[in-house]
């Protein structure tokens, strides 16, 4: 810390010996600031290369490191941050990703019109401070300072006033309002937020404990438990009039991913101290980029494995088209019915096919893997024009734009293998893709069909996400609770809902709610319930 001038000693042999140590010490700061630059650009050079091989079977150990360096990045950036004296300019633009004297990546932090402003005046009086005179405005400068209210825990206390006739002296009181959960202490706005700070944003009910313990309220885990249980039990009717709805559609993308399950009967087999694998699968309705009427949603399921068995129960009343990877378990529901056409048509992914090629050419700079990716890209470049368009312009411009395409590829792919090793990464590629080519290909007759599988793939990352925090599921049946909970909260997120406050409605309302009209609480159907002030104002 630098001294006041008055401070200073008069002797000129301590302060040269001053100037040398602060010289030295800056030096040293310098230095540490240029070794951590390197760091910071090694590590997004790191990242960055990552990303472009997060494709195939290795993607989950490579989304993990880049996870982990991700995390390494922003304490250095802290640390850079921490060394600077220079004010913070916030208006400035996010510099450029390429830019490698970038310390950091600021931008003026966004804050949408709904959020509540506080005008606070500083008035400098009525009366001049040098002359006494009168003061007039003449305009104002106005600044913003960006602040948070730390969330409070509020009691609410319900007060029933009894009343009695002076006439007939009978009693009169209103009747008790019916809670989320009955008996219970939990408003539908804690409810919500225990739901949504759990299978969203994945904080563990033991952080929760301990967070609402800061508040002020000692909320036990076992108690955060049964809330739950019993808000999810409460929530059943309308996630089974989700689940119904979404597969019903006739046009679903389908995926999977594991998760770890805590199974106490295997652990003195040494399988994991006691974990073992299941799976997650996600089934997306996604009309927004065709412009469908039908509004998207999302529907989790748990298996115990991998079996083929849970998809065909999945889908066993699924008509039309279902778009996923190559799976084997789905080959059943592509078979031919006595009809002679089968119940679910395939519908491929292209960027499944891209990562195959993708990753031959990352390890062996094969020239003909390139030109597949060149040749798939060209698709994307024809979609990329397409999104949101109606079903038949896209048909249109695809049969004009991307069926010689596609055409060129196939006949390209059957000339390509016959040159290669048959064994090969690059032949199974090949294979891959010509085994499967009417289904590559059914995005060019129908323009409701993606081009690739990414909505479903899209909705399972916050099982990635959350397997950061919670590792493994207590059990089977929790993880079941966690396919029930993301259906509700995905599809509301994905309707463009705040989950918290979309729930924080639903349990309010729904034992009141009558059952016959219970699709009014669907996500794509909400309209939150006005509050009484507002009905009066």
């Amino acid at each position: 810390m630098s001294k006041p001038a008055e401070n200073l000693p008069d002797d000129p042999a301590v302060l040269k010996a001053m100037i040398a140590a602060l010289q030295a010490e800056n030096a040293k700061i310098s230095a540490t600031l240029r070794v951590h630059d390197q760091l910071v650009q090694a590590l997004r050079l790191r990242i960055a290369k990552l990303q472009k091989q997060a494709f195939g079977k290795s993607s989950e150990k490579i989304e993990r490191e880049i996870e982990q360096l991700e995390l390494a990045l922003e304490d250095l950036l802290v640390a850079v941050a921490e060394g600077g004296d220079a004010p913070i300019d916030e208006a400035q633009d996010e510099p450029a990703a390429d830019e490698p004297a970038a310390p950091t990546l600021r931008r003026r932090p966004r804050v949408s019109d709904a959020t509540p402003r506080e005008r606070r005046e500083l008035d400098p009086g009525t009366c001049c401070p040098d002359c006494g005179g009168d003061l007039r405005v003449v305009g104002e400068d106005v600044s913003e300072l960006l602040d948070m209210i730390a969330a409070q825990m509020k009691v609410v206390q319900i007060a029933r006033i009894k009343k009695s006739c002076r006439r007939c002296e009978r009693m009169v009181q209103e009747p008790a309002p019916s809670r989320p959960i009955p008996g219970s202490l939990a408003g539908p706005n804690l409810l919500a937020h225990v739901l949504v700070s759990k299978f969203d944003d994945h904080l563990p009910l033991y952080r929760q404990h301990e967070i609402f313990a800061r508040m002020g309220a000692d909320i036990p885990e076992t108690t955060l438990v049964g809330w739950c249980g019993r808000a999810m039990k409460t929530l059943q009717p309308l996630i089974d009039r989700i689940e119904a709805d979404i597969m019903g559609s006739d046009l679903l993308h389908a995926d999977d991913t594991p998760i770890r399950v805590l199974d106490r009967s295997l652990r003195d087999k040494g399988l994991g101290k006691g974990v073992r694998q299941g799976r997650i699968w996600a089934y997306v309705r996604d009309q927004r980029p065709w412009a469908g009427a039908a509004p998207p949603g999302a529907v989790y399921r748990f298996a115990p494995d991998w079996k083929e068995e849970h998809v065909l129960s999945h889908l066993a009343n699924a008509r039309g088209i279902l778009q996923a990877d190559g799976y084997k378990g789905y080959a059943k529901l592509y078979a031919s019915e006595s009809g002679g056409t089968p119940r679910l048509r395939e519908a491929a992914c292209w960027a499944h096919l891209r990562r195959d090629f993708h990753d031959v050419w990352a390890s062996t700079k094969s020239e003909i893997a390139r030109e597949a990716l060149d040749r798939i890209g060209k698709l994307y470049d024809i979609e990329r024009d397409l999104g949101g368009q109606p079903a038949d312009a896209r048909h249109a411009a695809r049969q004009k734009l991307s069926q010689p395409k596609v055409a060129a590829f196939f006949a390209w792919s059957e000339q390509q293998i016959l040159r290669i090793p048959g064994k090969s990464d690059l032949a199974k590629a090949f294979r891959y893709g010509l085994s499967r080519q009417e289904a590559f290909s059914l995005f060019l007759t129908d323009g409701r069909v993606a081009i690739d599988n990414n909505p479903a793939e899209r909705a399972l990352r916050p099982i990635g996400i959350g397997r950061k925090n919670w590792l493994f599921a207590g059990a089977d049946t929790g993880a079941e609770t966690l396919a029930r909970a993301m259906t509700i909260i995905e599809t509301a997120k994905l309707n463009e809902l705040d989950p918290q406050a979309y729930l924080a409605d639903i349990l309010n309302r729904i034992h009141d709610h009558k059952i016959n009209r219970l699709d009014e609480l669907l996500p794509w159907n909400w309209t939150p319930l006005a509050s009484p002030h507002a009905e009066a104002a």
